[in-house]
């Protein structure tokens, strides 16, 4: 079982439009309905789980019905924070999933990685245990406490920088999810599910993201992304691009009728 659990709690405080980020429209629709299409259609995913904030839920599963989003198992209420609000969809999931089975937690704002990726999320979770989606960082990244003074510069070339999905066996993330809530402080400084797993010593397995895959966070983003939409749809026009995702797809049903 390959389950996406979708955690959308933002505010859109950041994006200064007085409603959730994951509810703005983009070209139509609002951008978590982007995002959850990329796995509603995706071949390998089984279920969705989403996780937000308690007042949106009637809307998102209004949403959910409107957009024939029939992947979607529950909407859970989210908790005080991001992880507590991804623990309560993980435990959701855990009650009507087998515990050997694939979760890739990823943002409900980040509406456009790729088929692929989500792929090798599944197929990393299968080979090392899990897959953290990163892609190499192009600028110089600076390391400063204060803010106003650089006190170091690593080699860019060993730089990377975290995206989404982050995949994981069921019961693996919720076990380590469990050891940080025993502690007193919690969810401190845990950004996400690698930082938790890091933080046990556990090995983060890497796999390569797309650069499209945006998080939509500020008013420049909704720009990015919607010259991402443009040219995502120039390739759908003019045939580029997608010639190697209809192969695959072809062979797969060639297979079947075997």
């Amino acid at each position: 079982m390959n389950i996406a659990i979708i955690f959308a709690g933002g505010s859109g405080v950041r994006m200064g439009s007085g409603i959730p980020k994951q509810f703005l429209e983009i070209n139509g629709k609002p951008v978590i309905i982007h995002t959850l299409q990329l796995f509603q259609y995706h071949d390998e995913i089984d279920k969705i789980y989403i996780s937000m904030i308690d007042e949106y839920i009637g809307y998102m599963q209004e949403l959910v019905d409107e957009y024939r989003l029939h992947k979607v198992a529950s909407i859970i209420p989210g908790g005080e924070t991001a992880q507590d609000s991804i623990y309560n969809a993980l435990q959701k999931a855990a009650s009507e999933n087998p515990q050997d089975s694939i979760v890739l937690l990823h943002d409900g704002v980040r509406p456009f990685v790729s088929y692929e990726v989500i792929s090798n999320n599944i197929e990393g979770v299968k080979q090392n245990g899990n897959a953290i989606t990163c892609t190499s960082c192009f600028e110089t990244i600076l390391l400063s406490h204060d803010g106003n003074c650089v006190e170091s510069v690593p080699y860019r070339k060993d730089t990377f920088a975290a995206q989404a999905p982050q995949s994981f066996y069921l019961k693996d993330i919720i076990a380590a999810h469990d050891v940080v809530r025993a502690r007193p402080q919690r969810y401190e400084n845990m950004v996400d599910a690698c930082t938790i797993i890091r933080s046990q010593g556990m090995t983060a397995h890497m796999v390569a993201g797309n650069r499209g895959n945006i998080k939509v966070t500020t008013p420049e983003d909704v720009y990015m992304f919607r010259a991402l939409l443009q040219y995502k749809e120039n390739e759908q026009a003019f045939g580029l691009g997608i010639t190697n995702r209809i192969e695959t797809r072809m062979n797969k049903h060639r297979k079947k009728g075997q």
